[in-house]
């Protein structure tokens, strides 16, 4: 397997990478850590103290909130600078939207604004439509909105049943449909809408302002959490669009819809690490005030366990979602020298890693799950009280995993975009598959042996790809072009790839840190990185065997399954000291500082 500096969507699972060559959260630039503060200093003194009339949409408060937001230029630190913009590169941009990961609704309005409501004008619009759309949105004095969602297109949002007509007197498109679950639409000024124009089979976008004659607003939706985001059903009635406000090329719309979801999906990576590092702050200040037994209930190894899985968890997510963010901004960079227009450069280098956006959006909204509904657990009988922070974060998490398409979704598209990738030519997943499945007669358990630490952990990382190359092989070969009908076994090796991609992501991440730091501030970091390898290889070996199990039989069951038992083999790990020392970095710290 051969390094390079930056592979593509979904190679990783036959190629390694240098750590050298990995970005890691410990390398933000001062610039990068101001924007950082910037972001939190704004959640303290505007958002914090207003949550409660945040979250019962006091009217004007949130687009007010964001109008000052644009202010302090933070709604366009993704656009460029000739549009009233920030023009940061992505690592930036996810850093920016993790902060304001933590602004509970907040969170939601800001994101929906900053990304899906700008980009698509941004990343699509031509010239003349930045210059009038994107200059207001960057700086807050339009507020945007996306309306794809229908009562009949979700998931399969090209089903979607809005219509666009060319008037007769070809200046307009004559809009008429519905849209819902349209964040933002109770005060947004723009709207990015996609329809069908005429009988078109797939969609087109257009840029509609609110006060277009034809547009009405049902009352805001009535939700389980983010209450204070604003969510509407959105009518258009012979709604007339002036021609020029058509995004990109007739229909277009579908292409747009899905690499803005690639968008959603890697930003929201980022969005719920803000979220889980403020549940986990809100968690271990309460272990450390409350007491039961006559002590602190800090110091029980029960609460240290959920304490110190909350780290492990978030710690993960981070180092994949920067490494991630890194490998985009590298791709965006060479779409650029090849002189691609900005704006289709940035979408073509975010869209180009579909596969780890699907991770990182799955992977990041069940690790935040974790960490919420544990934080709930912590408080007690304290945490389902409105009355606390935690609370409404359990509520607001659940929406991240329904959010820019269902995880179930996500899942899928993990291993069916990961394989198309390769059917192109990208890189050679089934030729390497083929090499591991020919290999199974002769193999044998690795003795154990005395081996450097870094050699060792990327020794089993060598073999969770192995395994995972032997389900894809043998499923591939079982089901052909039916396999994406076996979503069962598709969810499997899926799960599989999640877990290879986040323990090699914090595995580099380690890696790199033990070049900048001394051995004695690594310890706590190897503990993360032991015990996440320890369970990856549980998860990896049981999703392994499902996904044999449900296809293989007979000599052909024991053989494979002799050999996922084989790739996913670890040596074993003190999980319950080394969960202890993390838990009590945290308890000493009295929050998340790793």
């Amino acid at each position: 397997m051969e390094n390079r500096a930056n592979l593509k969507s979904g190679e990783f699972l036959v190629k390694e990478t240098d750590a050298q060559r990995v970005f890691i959260p410990e390398e933000f630039s001062e610039e990068q850590k101001m924007i950082e503060e910037t972001c939190y200093d704004f959640l303290d003194t505007e958002v914090f103290p207003n949550l409660d009339r945040i979250d019962n949409q006091e009217e004007g408060l949130m687009p007010g909130l964001l109008k000052k937001a644009g202010e302090l230029g933070l709604l366009g630190v993704a656009v460029p600078e000739e549009y009233s913009g920030f023009g940061q590169t992505f690592v930036t941009q996810m850093l920016a939207c993790e902060a304001f990961g933590a602004g509970y609704s907040f969170a939601v309005a800001y994101s929906a604004h900053t990304g899906i409501g700008t980009l698509p004008i941004m990343y699509y619009g031509n010239e003349e439509q930045r210059k009038k759309y994107v200059t207001k949105l960057a700086t807050g004095e339009y507020l945007g909105s996306y309306c794809l969602t229908e009562p009949g297109a979700g998931s399969d949002a090209n089903s979607g049943t809005t219509n666009a007509v060319l008037s007769e007197d070809g200046k307009y498109y004559i809009l008429n449909g519905q849209k819902m679950w349209i964040t933002n639409a109770g005060f947004s000024d723009i709207l990015t809408v996609f329809a069908k124009i005429d009988n078109d089979r797939v969609l087109s976008a257009f840029i509609v302002e609110r006060h277009y004659p034809g547009i009405t607003f049902n009352p805001e939706e009535k939700k389980m959490g983010i209450k204070g985001s604003s969510t509407r059903q959105i009518f258009f009635n012979d709604c007339k669009v002036p021609v020029e406000n058509l995004i990109g090329k007739r229909g277009e719309g579908f292409r747009i819809a899905l690499s803005i979801l690639h968008m959603g999906r890697i930003k929201l990576g980022a969005n719920v690490l803000g979220a889980a590092k403020k549940a986990i702050g809100e968690s271990v200040a309460y272990a450390n005030e409350r007491k039961q037994f006559g002590q602190l209930i800090s110091n029980f190894g029960a609460i240290k366990h959920k304490l110190a899985e909350q780290v492990i968890r978030t710690f993960t997510t981070e180092s994949a979602v920067y490494r991630v963010s890194n490998d985009v901004d590298t791709a965006i960079n060479d779409c650029t020298k090849a002189g691609m227009d900005y704006g289709r450069a940035t979408i073509e280098g975010i869209s180009h890693y579909a596969v780890e956006a699907a991770i990182l959006k799955v992977y990041g909204s069940e690790a935040l799950d974790y960490v919420v509904d544990e934080s709930v657990q912590i408080f007690g009988g304290m945490g389902y009280s409105a009355e606390t922070l935690v609370e409404k974060g359990y509520r607001d998490s659940r929406i991240n995993r329904i959010f820019e398409g269902t995880n179930e979704i996500n899942r899928m598209l993990v291993v069916d975009t990961a394989m198309k990738r390769a059917m192109k030519g990208d890189f050679d997943l089934f030729g390497e598959a083929k090499k591991v499945s020919g290999s199974v007669a002769g193999l044998k358990s690795q003795d154990s042996k005395k081996e450097e630490y870094f050699a060792e952990k990327k020794r089993y990382i060598k073999n969770f790809k192995k395994a995972i190359l032997l389900a894809i092989d043998k499923a591939s070969e079982k089901f052909q072009k039916q396999l994406v009908y076996e979503q069962e076994i598709l969810f499997n090796i899926s799960d599989m790839i999640m877990a290879l991609y986040v323990s090699e992501s914090t595995l580099l991440r380690v890696e790199k840190l033990s070049g900048m730091k001394d051995a004695g501030y690594l310890k706590i970091y190897k503990d993360i990185l032991d015990v996440n390898i320890y369970d990856a290889a549980a998860r990896i070996k049981k999703s392994g065997l499902d996904a044999v199990n449900s296809f293989a039989e007979g000599e052909d069951l024991n053989s494979l399954a002799r050999a996922i038992n084989i790739f996913t083999e670890i040596a074993g790990v003190n999980i319950k000291e080394a969960r202890r020392r993390i838990a009590d970095k945290l308890i000493d710290d009295n929050k998340y500082s790793f």
